[in-house]
């Protein structure tokens, strides 16, 4: 294993974007990373996912046209719908479906009511914060603009990232064979060929950038795409209890070592959650010339979002509700850095943290409450999908599929 530190990696502890992530991560007693714990971030940045980059290099050696519908009959079927499965492939999935001892489904099942009952707030912080300040990372951003991120287009990435995680936290999505479960292997399987292809480009600079994607820029994907809009939801008025805490960092260690990230990045409670979140972006928080790159068309993609009713009305009210979210979690220095107006009133998340505060005390306090605020909260944010896709339908790794072909 390579684990030589890339010269991206800082010398020391970098800030990290927003006021909040700093002021709860203090408030839960977690301190910036010791000497060590930084170091073992830098190497990470040039490791990949072991077993899965092992089963791609067999799938291409055997041939895609034999092995990729070998793995896809096994991701949706099970291994052992697959009796002529080579040794490389049963081996890959007889691991990946035996579900580690820890895993507790009463857990995950209330983990995915928790997800669900923000509904499209909780994907508005997703796309505001989590996404929209992922771009601050320029060693990811990297990797993005070889795969054509720019001449995609932020909308088909992030529908695709949306629709990832409405399949992780389906019911039973998480398990073997679920809905959840094919999406997120399916995405490692993609990872995987992306950072093969990539890293065997001419203009890939490992030394300087490390792996395309890989453990800590995946570690930090991971709670950045899970925890850190729950965190965001808390900012806009959605009560969470301790139970609920505990459920999601529970849940998102399962979705983590389901889609490949090492043991030593999963978090083990919640606390450690907002721990890895926050040592992973000391890490790689790095804006250059990229981030408003990716960042700028973003600023005006809800002009072309899929409205019913009032679309010439609606298109740019949401483009100011976005940003003004953006600007609340993210803060105006991010702001700058991702080339967007540093100095947008907060006034959505104002109108609706005492409507969701009222909306999550009556959750709690009336009988069947709780179970009620998930279900009309999933189906908030399927609309929300309808609202980015129109009558497409977001295809998960589509946007990456074609490397598949060239690496």
């Amino acid at each position: 294993m390579d684990t030589t530190i890339p010269s991206r990696h800082p010398d020391s502890p970098r800030a990290v974007p927003g006021p909040g992530l700093g002021v709860l991560a203090r408030a839960l007693g977690v301190r910036k990373p010791t000497s060590a714990q930084f170091h073992e971030l830098g190497e990470a940045l040039s490791v990949g996912d072991l077993p899965m980059d092992e089963l791609v290099d067999w799938m291409y050696r055997e041939g895609m046209a034999t092995a990729r519908p070998q793995f896809e009959r096994a991701l949706r079927e099970g291994i052992a719908t697959v009796p002529e499965a080579p040794g490389p492939l049963r081996e890959f999935f007889e691991s990946i479906e035996n579900v580690p001892d820890w895993v507790d489904w009463d857990k995950i099942r209330h983990a995915e009511r928790v997800f669900s009952i923000g509904g499209r707030d909780g994907l508005y912080v997703a796309r505001d914060m989590s996404f929209l300040g992922g771009y601050l990372a320029s060693g990811f951003n990297k990797t993005l603009l070889r795969t054509g991120a720019l001449e995609k287009g932020p909308a088909k990435r992030f529908a695709e990232t949306t629709q990832w995680a409405m399949d992780v936290t389906s019911t039973g999505g998480m398990r073997p064979l679920g809905r959840g479960y094919q999406s997120t292997v399916h995405v490692r399987m993609i990872h995987s060929m992306v950072r093969r292809h990539v890293a065997a480009l001419p203009d890939w600079r490992g030394e300087e950038w490390g792996l395309p994607i890989n453990q800590t820029d995946m570690a930090a994907t991971l709670v950045g795409a899970l925890i850190a809009p729950m965190v965001g939801a808390i900012g806009m008025g959605q009560l969470s209890t301790p139970r609920d805490a505990d459920a999601a960092a529970h849940f998102t260690r399962y979705v983590g070592w389901v889609m490949g990230v090492e043991e030593r990045f999963l978090p083990n409670s919640f606390r450690d959650s907002v721990r890895i979140l926050y040592h992973t972006l000391t890490a790689i928080t790095n804006p250059d010339e990229t981030s408003p790159q990716l960042a700028l068309p973003m600023r005006d993609e809800p002009l072309g979002w899929h409205y019913r009713h009032l679309t010439g009305l609606r298109r740019p009210i949401a483009r100011s509700q976005h940003l003004s979210i953006a600007t609340m979690f993210l803060g105006p220095a991010a702001m700058r850095k991702l080339g967007l107006p540093p100095k947008v009133v907060p006034w959505y998340p104002m109108l609706r943290i005492p409507v969701n505060l009222g909306r999550s005390i009556w959750a709690r306090i009336v009988p069947g409450g709780f179970d009620r605020a998930a279900a009309r909260g999933r189906a908030a944010q399927v609309a929300f999908i309808r609202t980015l896709t129109g009558n497409d339908t977001a295809v998960i790794g589509d946007s990456a599929q074609h490397l598949g072909h060239a690496a």
